[in-house]
């Protein structure tokens, strides 16, 4: 019997050691492309009816470019990695618009008022954000021995553009990490006792390393307060805190400190950033601590640093 089509998709994509992620989205978008066109099977469709969905995606739904972006990447993958049918021309789509927005810095002040209405996990988690500039899932990914404390340093493994960096250990939360280590060493114990005590590893490694996924150092270092079913082994383990719940402490922390911002816990990368040029620090230094690629996504918090004139004194001063 032939398998369904979205089985063969989530087939190809574990076969590629691709994320959970990635796969619930590209799921998600191959799902959506073909109601779209009224459950035609993709074979029987091609760039036309390609092109047909991402512009509608663009024009009335108005979604950002990186969403029409995803939705592209899994047509293309389920065409060409799945069905072996290469797409002809799609440069027709009508692409998404690209808004120009500054990106939200806090203040110092704003940034201490926040933190006072963030306890245990989440306030750490939120101090490492900005004092590493870590994004939010980087921090959540980390696991005990990422952390070099005797370096000072943070390694952030895998992160955007699947590339590894090494940012700066904050020693204001120095002990601080510390007791969360020995915390989650307490946690990992239990599990083990409990015939537990495995961690979700990137495929590389859980098959360099098979035995690595009991071992402490590779635990998460925000471990989840309960265990799950991991949803390809089917094993029970330890995730990492929800990324979800997170935020919604950081929302609620930020209304709580009557912060007037639209900010989120991406905000907290930002402010690292600037408050880091606002002390003369080379902008190569920062873009290296960020981790982007190219200097120019760099250079947007050069234009938060004057936006509105800060710079320029007023005529009615």
């Amino acid at each position: 019997m032939a398998k369904k089509l979205l089985d063969q998709v989530r087939e190809k994509i574990r076969l590629k050691h691709l994320s959970i992620r990635t796969e619930s989205a590209y799921v998600y978008w191959i799902k959506r492309y073909i109601l779209h066109h009224n459950k035609r099977h993709p074979l029987q469709m091609g760039e036309n009816e390609v092109t047909a969905f991402l512009s509608h995606l663009a024009q009335q739904e108005s979604v950002s470019p990186s969403t029409q972006n995803q939705a592209l990447n899994a047509l293309l993958f389920l065409y060409e990695k799945v069905l072996h049918k290469k797409l002809g021309n799609l440069t027709n789509v009508a692409r998404a618009n690209r808004p120009k927005h500054l990106p939200v810095v806090f203040t110092q002040k704003e940034i201490e008022q926040i933190f006072s209405h963030l306890h245990g996990d989440h306030r750490l988690i939120a101090q490492l954000l900005y004092g590493s500039g870590l994004r939010l899932l980087e921090a959540l990914r980390l696991r005990i021995c990422d952390v070099d404390f005797e370096m000072n340093t943070i390694t952030v493994r895998q992160g955007k553009g699947n590339k590894d960096r090494i940012t700066m250990l904050p020693l204001a939360v120095k002990e601080q990490l510390l007791r969360q280590v020995q915390k989650v060493k307490l946690i990992h114990d239990q599990d083990c006792e409990e015939g537990f005590g495995e961690v979700y590893l990137p495929h590389a490694l859980s098959r360099k390393a098979p035995h690595a996924a009991k071992e402490f150092r590779w635990q998460y270092l925000f471990p989840s307060i309960k265990r799950s079913i991991d949803p390809r082994s089917k094993k029970e383990m330890r995730h990492h805190l929800s990324e979800t719940v997170l935020q919604r402490a950081i929302k609620k922390a930020i209304l709580k400190a009557g912060v007037n911002k639209n900010g989120s816990a991406h905000s907290f990368r930002h402010s690292f950033a600037t408050h880091l040029l606002e002390r003369h620090y080379d902008i190569r230094t920062v873009q290296d601590l960020l981790g982007h690629a190219d200097v120019r996504t760099t250079m947007i918090y050069t234009h938060v640093l004057n936006k509105g004139g800060v710079s320029v004194k007023s005529p009615l001063d």
